[in-house]
């Protein structure tokens, strides 16, 4: 069975609502193992090396904006997808220099899987209640954001691939941070 890793970012908005606590245990309390914590207060280069612009991203995301802007009857405010995609990395990079950030290194079978079904929906107000962002963040969404010119608030970050998970990992850990070692559950796998 292959083992996974995933980066977690517990963001700002989740340390100053006092959540880091709640968070973390979801995550133990589901058997994944925690090789690395620490929290980091993130300046603009780390924040522009996480929050890299990724053009499939931004295409996939501006067609289902432009819909559901034209469903509404109103009109895009971004020319094209790089537009659209360079703006909204810039409103993530600002959120997370808001404040300090906790970040952790999960670890168990399907991590990335797991932890991504854990978190619940990008936007919050579409996550279901049992999510993270369900119980704890349900308030916020794309229009409130929108109205307020800022990112979603939406509390946690969680590597989405196993090749961002490592590219992720890399940013914010050395290779010494992240500790190898054995829990009682890990003799099931």
């Amino acid at each position: 069975m292959v083992i996974e890793q995933s980066l977690i970012l517990l963001k700002p908005d989740a340390v100053q609502r006092n959540l880091i606590g709640k968070i973390i245990s979801r995550f133990e309390d589901a058997g994944l193992k925690i090789s690395a914590m620490k929290m980091v207060q993130p300046n603009k280069e780390l924040a522009g090396k996480h929050y890299i612009l990724d053009e499939t991203w931004a295409l996939k995301l501006f067609n289902r904006s432009k819909e559901a802007y034209e469903k509404e009857g109103k009109k895009m405010k971004f020319r094209d997808h790089i537009e659209m995609g360079n703006d909204i990395r810039n409103r993530n990079m600002v959120f997370l220099q808001e404040g300090p950030v906790v970040a952790l290194v999960i670890e168990g079978p399907h991590a990335i899987e797991l932890v991504r079904k854990m978190i619940g929906h990008t936007e919050p107000r579409q996550a279901i209640p049992g999510t993270i962002r369900g119980d704890f963040a349900s308030i916020e969404s794309y229009t409130v954001s929108d109205s307020k010119g800022r990112v979603l608030r939406n509390l946690v970050h969680a590597s989405d691939t196993p090749e961002n998970a490592k590219r992720e990992i890399a940013l914010w850990f050395n290779k010494n941070e992240v500790h190898n070692y054995k829990k009682d559950i890990d003799k099931h796998f």
